[in-house]
């Protein structure tokens, strides 16, 4: 990272001591000052609790399958924040980014002037990339939003050509609410008349707000449900699965990927795809079929079950419904090595930032009885517990488990990564800043003969 490029970071961190958050109005404000760069792009909106990133992902590899050219904007990054922004699979440029942070900040200023709020951190990149899209000027933009959904910048673009809701869980409760109806109805806030909008059953609280909301607005609803898709096999490479649609479809396919919630994703990305790609008649098309099989399989979404070193898997579960998501994939990791597996040291590299849910966490990785030891991982940054702060929650959760105390990210990885034993096996979850930190460490450290698997 070049030091123009640490600046530039630097102060987007910075904004939240000098900015407050935006409203709608202020970022439409903001866009009309730019003339409105979203204006005729297709638009794809992705709002959740967990799956967004991947939902998003999925959609994207699908949609350049297709033969379109293909925008994709995603919070948060692992280890360069130019991640958010792609075109084609392709992060923006530094150069770019650079000039598009330029023109965003001199026009705060003098938007400041004229009484508009300087954006805050995800506001200041939202208007970044709608600049920089509108340059490269793609087919189909997928925009994932960040913390909600009615309030999101992102949802300042009046139009869209299909809204998609991944799975709502209990995350961010000071902003969206402390129950699954107020979550999902803050993420059901994307929802516009006459545009379709692809969702989830389950839960069912979650379901009932969006659905209502759905019929409120004149959005065209598209239910998924866990019958709509089976895994038929998984094993080191990838899990071999059908979803199927209301018209018995079936489309067999491959996910590159170790995590089973990854199946729900992709029924969800399927169903939004058949949309998009007007697939939606009794018919199966099998040249869309072809277009979803290699869609699905070409898709890269790091930091989510990743295996990036053989033993070490990485994953960004970083609230309840995620970690145990996280633990259902861990178990069927392991069944698939047999009754026969040697018996190995299991670790959990853990670390959290203080507004999560990571007693019940912690509760659930002691009950799955699944690693032997966990360390406490303490991370970079403000909101994230202190090692001590780390240690004294671990010790009253962890139960059994042997507990062990990292001085910092750098000390995990080196001594339970990068010179772990023969007879261990490790996994790192509870936030994807953790992942982010540690995948960095390992793609710039990978020992010889241990490539990392990207």
């Amino acid at each position: 990272m070049s030091n123009e490029l640490e600046k530039a970071t630097a102060y987007l961190n910075d904004t939240p001591r000098f900015a407050r958050k935006s409203t709608l109005p202020d970022i439409q404000r903001y866009l009309e000052r730019f003339g409105n760069p979203h204006e005729g792009m297709k638009i794809v909106h992705v709002a959740g609790t967990n799956g967004k990133g991947s939902v998003s992902a999925f959609i994207a590899s699908c949609l350049r399958e297709a033969g379109f050219s293909v925008g994709l904007f995603t919070s948060p990054h692992l280890t360069d924040i130019r991640e958010r922004m792609t075109f084609n699979g392709e992060m923006i440029s530094e150069e770019e980014f650079l000039e598009y942070f330029d023109l965003v900040r001199a026009e705060c200023t003098e938007a400041e002037r004229d009484g508009l709020p300087h954006p805050l951190y995800f506001e200041f990149l939202f208007l970044m990339a709608m600049l920089w899209f509108h340059k490269k000027s793609p087919d189909y933009l997928v925009l994932e939003t960040g913390l909600g959904g009615r309030l999101d910048a992102t949802n300042a673009i009046p139009d869209k050509e299909i809204a998609v809701i991944t799975r709502i869980g209990l995350d961010h409760m000071a902003y969206l609410g402390d129950t699954i109806a107020s979550v999902a109805g803050e993420k059901a806030g994307i929802l516009r008349k006459n545009t379709p909008a692809v969702f989830l059953r389950d839960p069912d609280e979650a379901f009932q707000v969006i659905r209502a909301k759905a019929e409120e607005v004149g959005a065209e609803a598209e239910v998924v449900d866990a019958g709509m898709w089976e895994v038929h096999s998984m094993d080191e490479n990838g899990i071999d699965f059908s979803v199927y649609n209301r018209y018995d479809k079936t489309l067999r396919a491959r996910l590159p990927l170790r995590a089973l919630y990854q199946c729900e994703n992709a029924a969800l990305a399927v169903t939004a795809c058949r949309i998009l790609l007007g697939d939606t008649g009794r018919e199966a098309s099998p040249q869309v079929d072809r277009i979803l099989v290699k869609g699905l399989s070409a898709m890269v979404w790091p930091g989510r079950m990743e295996e990036i070193l053989p033993s070490v898997y990485l994953d960004g579960a970083h609230n309840p419904d995620g970690m145990r998501a996280f633990l259902e994939s861990v178990g069927r990791i392991l069944a698939l090595k047999g009754p026969e597996r040697r018996e190995v040291r299991r670790f959990l590299l853990f670390s959290c930032v203080r507004d999560k849910m990571y007693r019940e966490e912690l509760r659930m990785i002691r009950e799955s009885g699944l690693f032997t030891d966990i360390a406490a991982v303490p991370m970079k940054g403000a909101r994230a517990l202190s090692a001590q702060e780390l240690r004294e929650e671990i010790g009253r959760n962890a139960g059994g488990i042997r507990f062990h105390q990292m001085d910092s990210v750098e000390d995990a990885v080196d001594r339970l990564i990068l010179r772990r034993d023969d007879d261990m096996e490790v996994f790192a979850a509870g936030s994807l800043y953790l992942i982010g930190e540690i995948r960095g460490l390992i793609i710039k450290n990978a020992a010889d003969g241990q490539p990392v698997r990207r």
